[in-house]
């Protein structure tokens, strides 16, 4: 096959034109016996004849930290050496060392808090709490520690949305919106990390069973008034310790505190109604209650009176007697329209007080008139 062959001058003495492993331009004539150039080896190593085989320090030449790829740039850029110690060594390894040595050190000192404390855990399992201040502890990933606030007060509001209804059945068969809020805080950070998954979720569904336990207790009335939930609250604080210490939670319930109790809102008009009409029933008991103690009271004076009426009529029978006629008389006849005349030759009975009204009505009306009037 005629044409430049691109091995170079074959073994059969035919003539290519063509650069070969050096770079120089093969003559018409060539070298005969040389066969053909190694494609593999880039230009201008080996020898004239481009027969010198692969060599490992060739392939890598330019790639070393020495090769032309590293040669130049600035500090941290292509060609950045970490300097040398005095014998001759490199840094780098202090440095990865030193890089280790403050992460076991920073994993390994902690310090707490005044309110905090801390679950140490050794290869996952609990192994001890930690107190507040300066503590140690073996490094990550061997010991891990997790620090919680043990003093601060979190609150729960129930429910959580103020819209939302929360109807509770009071022991008289009502229902009632209660809106409250639970505070609390961790007694035990191992009980409390450890034993329930959830300890908000467990705090909230032991509120929720106590106050529904306390309310069927209590009446309506109860529930609404002042002193009845007081009551409520502290029964449901203490219903609530007790069942989360049954569950070992670590929890300590400091107070519940209801915000809102309010009939439900389908039935608030009609329950205004029956509280308007409880109002004036017992307006109206009142009212009755003043009268019969004032009836009762008049009736107890007089009849004290009485008694120390007689107690002078057993000592002076006539007197006494005589006496009763005289204020008898004088009551009733200061009452009365006429007079009694006890004198010989005068009629018995008088209308004075008519035979004046009518001398009034016969006297003749005077008028006056001023001076040069009409």
């Amino acid at each position: 096959m005629a044409g430049n062959n691109p091995w170079g001058s074959g073994g059969d003495g035919s003539s290519g034109s063509g650069n070969d492993g050096d770079g120089a331009k093969g003559s018409s004539g060539g070298d005969k016996g040389k066969g053909p150039r190694n494609p593999w080896l880039p230009p201008g190593s080996g020898g004239g004849d481009g027969r010198r085989g692969p060599n490992i320090e060739d392939i890598f030449k330019n790639r070393g930290p020495e090769g032309p790829r590293r040669k130049g740039g600035g500090p941290g850029g292509p060609g950045f050496q970490f300097p040398q110690r005095p014998g001759g060594k490199s840094w780098f390894p202090v440095f990865v060392v030193g890089i280790i040595g403050l992460g076991l050190l920073a994993t390994s000192v902690h310090l707490i808090g005044p309110q905090q404390k801390a679950v140490v855990k050794t290869l996952g399992n609990y192994t001890r709490t930690m107190d507040s201040g300066l503590q140690f502890s073996a490094p990550f990933p061997f010991e891990t520690v997790d620090v919680e606030d043990v003093e601060g007060v979190r609150p729960i509001r129930i429910p959580g949305n103020n819209n939302q209804a929360k109807l509770i059945l009071t022991g008289d068969q009502n229902l009632v919106d209660l809106s409250y809020i639970v505070r609390w805080n961790i007694k035990d950070l191992a009980d409390y990390k450890f034993r329930v998954v959830d300890p908000e979720e467990t705090v909230n569904d032991a509120a929720e069973a106590a106050m529904r336990a306390s309310v069927a207790e209590k009446n309506l009335d109860e529930t609404f008034s002042g002193q009845g939930r007081a009551a409520i609250e502290l029964d449901v604080r203490e219903r609530m310790q007790a069942t989360l210490d049954g569950y070992r939670a670590g929890i300590r319930v400091l107070g519940v505190e209801i915000e809102k109790a309010d009939p439900p809102s389908q039935v608030v008009d009609a329950f205004r109604d029956v509280q308007v009409a409880e109002q004036n029933a017992d307006a109206a008991r009142n009212q009755a209650r003043g009268y019969a103690q004032q009836v009762l009271s008049q009736a107890e004076g007089e009849a004290e009176a009485f008694d120390k009426v007689y107690e002078q009529y057993r000592l002076a029978p006539e007197v006494t007697r005589q006496r009763l006629y005289y204020e008898t008389m004088e009551r009733v006849l200061s009452k009365t329209d006429k007079t009694i005349v006890e004198t010989d030759g005068v009629t018995t009975y008088l209308p004075l007080p008519e035979v004046r009204r009518r001398s009034q009505q016969a006297q003749p009306t005077t008028t006056v008139t001023a001076p040069g009037g009409q």
